[in-house]
């Protein structure tokens, strides 16, 4: 059974104080060793220090939000995979919506990071998804293959036990519009067979495929009960213990049932 991950992205939010607050929060909630959960935090850059120590020795994973494919060097306003060691992180976000479709990322950027993190020794977090117009064109399959395709160019099947993909349906991101359980489940079970495809069915299985679209405490067991869903990458509602806690609290109760 693939455990579940419950992963937030706090994005360009937060100050010192608040950070070291939401995070020993969340370190003291975390669910038991013996419970198949588990939970991360991405902070902004200048506060993965200070949370990286209130997290102590809990098992909350410390995430970046971001990194960048070369080794340290002239490149200013960048940060190179093994700072992020450095400081305690072990995964890092790859191509999430805002950076391909704000910061105007390539695939092929972001395959670049996808290759240099694994490379450097940080596990990835691969974020794909199709914008509305995309899924109005019946496109979405189309979306999705070609990111995937290109964002996972030169990653071995051994190399893909350190990667998760993380599912994005672009127009349901701080929109307050959810995936419908079928639409949700639709996706990720396409990427699936695409994982199949391109690897094998034992890799396919393995692979851990998050949710990640407007995930709120009263909307989250419903998505985490679905087959293909292993967790959720969580914005807004990771910014605060009291609607971040309650999403880890359904995931437990998800993996009980199961048994």
């Amino acid at each position: 059974m693939r455990r579940l991950l419950i992963a937030g992205n706090w994005k360009m939010n937060a100050v010192r104080r608040s950070a070291v607050e939401l995070a020993a929060a969340v370190a003291a909630q975390a669910p038991a060793e013996s419970t198949a959960v588990d939970v991360m935090v991405a902070p902004p850059f200048p506060y993965l220090l200070p949370v990286g120590e209130a997290l102590g020795g809990s098992r909350v994973l410390l995430a970046a939000q971001d990194v960048w494919h070369e080794p340290p060097g002239a490149f200013t306003g960048e940060v190179a995979v093994e700072m992020l060691r450095d400081v305690g992180c072990r995964e890092v976000i790859i191509g999430h919506s805002e950076r391909r479709h704000v910061v105007g990322e390539t695939d092929s950027r972001i395959n670049r990071k996808v290759v240099a993190s694994l490379h450097g020794g940080l596990d990835v977090v691969l974020c794909v998804g199709e914008l509305l117009e995309e899924r109005e064109a019946g496109r979405t399959e189309a979306v999705l293959d070609q990111q995937l395709s290109a964002g996972l160019d030169g990653v071995s099947a051994d190399q893909m036990a350190r990667v998760i993909l993380a599912y994005e349906p672009v127009w349901a991101i701080g929109t307050g519009k959810v995936a419908t359980p079928d639409q949700a489940q639709s996706a990720q079970a396409h990427l699936r067979k695409r994982l199949t495809e391109r690897y094998n069915s034992g890799t396919a299985e393995a692979t851990q495929i998050l949710y990640g679209g407007s995930v709120k405490p009263d909307n989250a067991r419903e998505l985490l009960e679905l087959p293909d869903v292993d967790g959720a990458l969580i914005g807004g509602a990771s910014l605060k213990a009291e609607s971040f806690l309650p999403i880890v609290e359904h995931a437990v109760e998800v993996t009980r049932r199961r048994g």
